[in-house]
């Protein structure tokens, strides 16, 4: 049982040094120290932590999520376009590769006008 704890008191101790040598600690303390000197005290204090930390507000967020959807309906239509027109140059391109049996005909007929 005694070990048990000084593993657990150990991974802790691993696990706080981590955040302090990374600066967490530091942007943390500096965003309760700016919370707690609010003279007036923001509604969510949640959010308030998120805006100083650099995150987006709930709006913003949500803003960013309309947006993003927007963007993916615009991509996967032109994603949709560009198959198509992938599409249609392999075909253009295999039509002229394999002459039709008019052109033979045709380039035969001006082969035999040319050996008269």
């Amino acid at each position: 049982m005694m070990r048990y704890k000084e593993e657990k008191e150990a991974k802790n101790e691993t696990f706080r040094k981590y955040l302090e040598s990374s600066g967490v600690l530091d942007a943390l303390t500096k965003v309760l120290v700016a919370l707690y000197e609010q003279n007036e005290k923001p509604s969510s204090a949640l959010e308030f932590v998120q805006q100083k930390l650099g995150g987006p507000t709930a709006s913003e967020y949500e803003k960013l999520q309309t947006e993003l959807s927007d963007l993916l309906a615009k991509y996967n239509e032109l994603l949709g376009k560009h198959e198509e027109t992938c599409k249609e140059l392999v075909e253009l391109k295999s039509l002229h590769s394999s002459p039709s049996a008019k052109e033979t005909t045709d380039g035969e007929a001006l082969k035999d006008k040319d050996e008269v």
